[in-house]
This record gives structure tokens, sequence and C-alpha cells, in this order.
């Protein structure tokens, strides 16, 4: 999100780069008047003056491992052994306690203390691209020749962290994917005269509309006959939502983003189409606001324009419902018992089956079916 700043002056202080990952009440920035702020006096007052106290038993075991091991580098053996006569390495606790918070292997360390005895001045000056050439050589000048084909792939990956999006992505629809009862139902809708409609409206709107918008319509004005569609699972009540308000879901950098178009169902299809163009073209650009993708009633998401036929969505919170929209395929259907060729969409609606039975779930489809199937009653 964009942070406009409420005063002028030149931006003197960075706290965080793009991407990084900043706690509450860290230093973001500072900004005022290059001679007139003193930054590093900011900088400590913020950090409280210096690091965090060590607790007094950690410092009193730290101090103790400390000063044994001062006393044995003085007379250590930068060649000896790190492993003991039972095989087990030698090394301080506080050598331990570290290596085990880097992640170094004592294995791999070499001891400079006495009878090659791991130290905390070892892990602290631990270099594992200089660890044990000597053995590394050897290794690969004893390797035998090899025979027949060779494996010239090479193991690779990367770790990308996780954005702070993709976390609450995660977060939410974990909690009602493992919380919420659903019920999956899907229906096939003959799409010809949407289509046709289509076509023809476009002539005359001052924006074109999508098969997207056309469906959002549908489901607005459906949602306004089956209330209990356009309802939430409040705990101890059902919240009935008298007013429209669907989440277009939109696919962004890192995640997912649904933009709420509010009272959709009062709204013609060129203003829902405007409002989605909008919206989604904000979205991608990361400039959209809190309120404009909160408190959805309903959710829409479509997956039609990559190719896919048929999905099923996770409910997207405070909504119970979400639809599913697939791709419009030409197939063979039969009419008055000939086939012929029909443009057939799939829609699945996935509910909270603690608000919605199945039954209520179909009637929704069977209303959003003869909108779309009859278009112009929409424009009623």
């Amino acid at each position: 999100m964009e942070l406009e700043s409420y005063k002028n002056g030149k931006l003197l202080y960075q706290g965080a780069k793009a991407g990084d990952k900043i706690q509450v009440n860290d230093l973001l920035c500072i900004i005022g008047e290059e001679g007139k702020v003193n930054v590093d006096e900011i900088i400590a007052a913020v950090k409280g003056g210096g690091s965090a106290p060590v607790p007094k038993a950690e410092a009193k075991e730290e101090a103790t491992a400390e000063t044994k091991e001062t006393a044995t580098e003085t007379s250590a053996a930068p060649e000896a052994s790190t492993t003991g006569e039972n095989g087990r390495i030698k090394a301080s606790p506080l050598a331990k306690k570290l290596a085990a918070e880097k992640g170094i292997d004592l294995g791999t360390v070499q001891g400079s203390g006495d009878g090659g005895r791991i130290t905390k001045s070892d892990i602290d000056n631990y270099k594992p691209a200089a660890s044990k050439p000597a053995a590394q050589d050897t290794a690969a000048s004893q390797a035998p020749a090899a025979t027949g084909s060779a494996i010239t792939g090479q193991v690779s990956f990367e770790d990308v962290p996780v954005s702070q999006m993709r976390k609450t992505i995660a977060k939410r629809l974990s909690e009602v994917k493992f919380s919420a009862p659903e019920i999956y139902l899907t229906m096939e809708i003959n799409m010809d005269k949407a289509v046709a409609s289509r076509a023809q409206i476009n002539e005359v709107s001052p924006n074109k509309i999508s098969f997207n918008d056309l469906v959002l319509k549908a489901a607005a004005l459906s949602l306004k006959q089956h209330p209990a569609i356009n309802s939430s699972w409040q705990g101890e009540t059902i919240r009935v939502n008298h007013h429209v308000d669907i989440g277009v879901a939109v696919a962004v950098d890192q995640g997912l983003l649904v933009p709420v178009v509010r009272f959709a169902d009062t709204k013609s299809l060129s203003q829902i189409a405007g409002e989605v163009k909008d919206l989604a073209g904000r979205a991608k650009a990361k400039k959209l606001a809190p309120a404009e993708w909160e408190g959805n009633t309903f959710t829409i998401s479509n997956l039609g324009m990559f190719g896919i036929e048929e999905f099923t969505a996770i409910i997207n919170p405070p909504a119970s419902c979400i639809l599913a929209v697939g791709a419009i395929n030409q197939v063979p259907v039969v009419r008055n018992g000939q086939i012929t060729v029909g443009n057939i969409m799939k829609v699945t609606l996935t509910c909270d089956h603690r608000v919605a039975d199945g039954a209520v779930g179909a009637a929704f489809l069977q209303t959003l079916k003869s909108f779309l199937e009859e278009p112009l009653r929409m424009l009623v």
C-alpha cells in the first residue's frame, strides 16, 4: 500500500526497502529538512539506545564459557581434531548453542581450542566455503571414472520469502477451509443468448461488457431472491444481508485481491463493467484502499479466460458462498431431438453448509441460469 506523507520535506532515512518485513511501530522512514533533523538521534531513540539486555542467567553462563575458552585458546593447536576418542565432537556449550542457532554442522568446523575443542570464536569466524578443502580435493581425486551415461542435471532451488499478502491469504482461507463444512454444486448454463446479447449491448454501451460482468449482474439479481446465499455465519447468529456487495477475485503479483462492487444489484451492466475494470486495474497496481476489498457478501472467481472448464473455489470470508466460473465452450447439445452446437459454461457454487443447504444453493443456481439464458430479463 502507498502511504502519503502528511508533512513536507526530504526523505532522510529509509527504515525498510520495498518487500522487506517490518514490525508494527518500527521506524519506517524519517522525513524533514536536511541539517535540522538529527537522524542518528532519532534512530537511537527508536531502537532504545542499543541492543536488548541479556538475561542475568544467560549472561553468567556466556561469561563463564567465554572465560574458559579464552584460557584454552592460547595453547590451542589449530590442526587438532575436533572429535574425541568416543567419536563425540568436542565443543563448548556456548559454541554448540551458537552453531545450532546458525545452522552450522559442528563436524565441518575446525576447532582451535585445547585438543581441537570448538570454541565460540570458531563459530563466529566459520566460513562454509573454506571448510575442509583438502578433504574435498582428495575425494575428487579418488573418485572412479564415470561409466555409462553421465548425469548432467543439477539440483537447484530458491527459498522465496512469504509476502505479507500471501500470509494473510493463507491464514484467512485456512480458517475457512478447516472450519466451514463446504458443499459444492455444479451446473451447466447455455450461453447462446448471452453471447448474442453481449454483442448487441456492446454496440451501444459506453463500457465494454464482458461475460464476467453478465455473470456478476445475474448473481446480484439472484442474491436478492435468495438471501440465504447472501448471508454470513456469525457463530451464534446468521447475518442475512439486505445489500449485495460482490467481491471479484483478481490475481496480482504474489497473491490475490478481491475488490468489492458495492450494491451491485442496483447498477446497470455498463456501470458494473466500468467499476470492475477500474477496481481490477488498481488492484494489480496495488492502489486499492482496504475499504475497497472488505465486507463482501458474495464472491465470484472466474478462471474461464485461462481455459479452465470447471473448478471449485474456497469461500472468501465474511461471505458464506463463492461462485467459480469456467470457460464457455462450444459443445454438442440436444435441442428438440436434434444434435447441434451450443455455448456451454459450467459454474460451481461453494456454500458454507452451516448457512446454506444444498437445496437452497440449487435454487440460487436455477435463478442464475434463468437470467443468463435469457439476458434481456436483467435489463428490465
